[in-house]
């Protein structure tokens, strides 16, 4: 079946469709020996496709992670500036996979990677709202809290309203707050929380949706998500 090379290029998670309609203007695409062009239409089970000379395929098999993402990490595949990415975690699972989203250096917890570009676009699109709960230990002055729970502009465009709620609050040090957010919007939390005078000690995300971190999963440690939770982020 005939589908757009960007989607098939999406599908065999080299990259999400709109990075691949990048590579397909910059002429690093060919179908059948030929270089692609925008719109341009293919057959993944019949077709010739390359990136960059190395061919990909649609039908290969599937890989879906879930990591325990440490501090100190950023979620790329490669950085510019040396840090250590994720990519150095899961390099033995047997396949080249993708960070779902991210979580910046200095945050830990729950990092889905897949290989499957068509979840990736699925989970990460803005069209899909998909809860993410975080604990953030804090300190600063809990009467303003109700600040933390209204919208902030980030790049030029308001973020929708946070959850926020208070599980534990000792006498001295810092508090755990739990916050629910709807969108993946670049350091949301740490910019509200800069905003509203807290500081953040520690971020963890706990939650995507209803999948949580595995209990049992070491910091930096990874497993393969089960059929039922593969099942689970395919419906969302």
């Amino acid at each position: 079946m005939k589908e757009r090379v960007q989607k098939i290029l999406a599908q065999a998670g080299v990259c999400s469709r709109r990075a691949g309609e990048q590579l397909i203007a910059a002429g690093r695409v060919t179908v059948n020996g030929r270089k692609s062009r925008l719109g341009d239409q293919a057959d993944s089970d019949r077709d010739l496709i390359c990136v960059d000379g190395k061919r990909i395929g649609a039908s290969e098999q599937k890989v879906y992670l879930m990591l325990h993402k440490p501090r100190g990490f950023v979620s790329t595949l490669s950085d510019e500036r040396g840090r250590k990415t994720v990519r150095q975690l899961v390099k033995g699972c047997g396949a080249r996979v993708y960070p779902v989203g991210r979580l910046d250096a200095d945050s830990e917890g729950l990092l889905l990677m897949t290989n499957d570009g068509a979840l990736t676009y699925s989970l990460t699109h803005p069209r899909h709202v998909i809860c993410k709960h975080y604990y953030v230990r804090v300190k600063g002055d809990l009467k303003n809290l109700d600040r933390l729970r209204e919208p902030v502009e980030i790049d030029g465009r308001e973020t929708a309203p946070a959850e926020v709620h208070l599980l534990d609050a000792p006498a001295s040090g810092y508090s755990l707050l739990e916050f629910v957010i709807h969108e993946g919007r670049n350091r949301q939390i740490r910019t509200l929380c800069e905003r509203c005078g807290f500081e953040v000690k520690r971020l963890k995300r706990m939650k995507i949706g209803e999948l949580p971190i595995d209990p049992g999963l070491k910091v930096g440690g990874w497993r393969h998500l089960t059929d039922e939770e593969i099942s689970y982020l395919k419906s969302l």
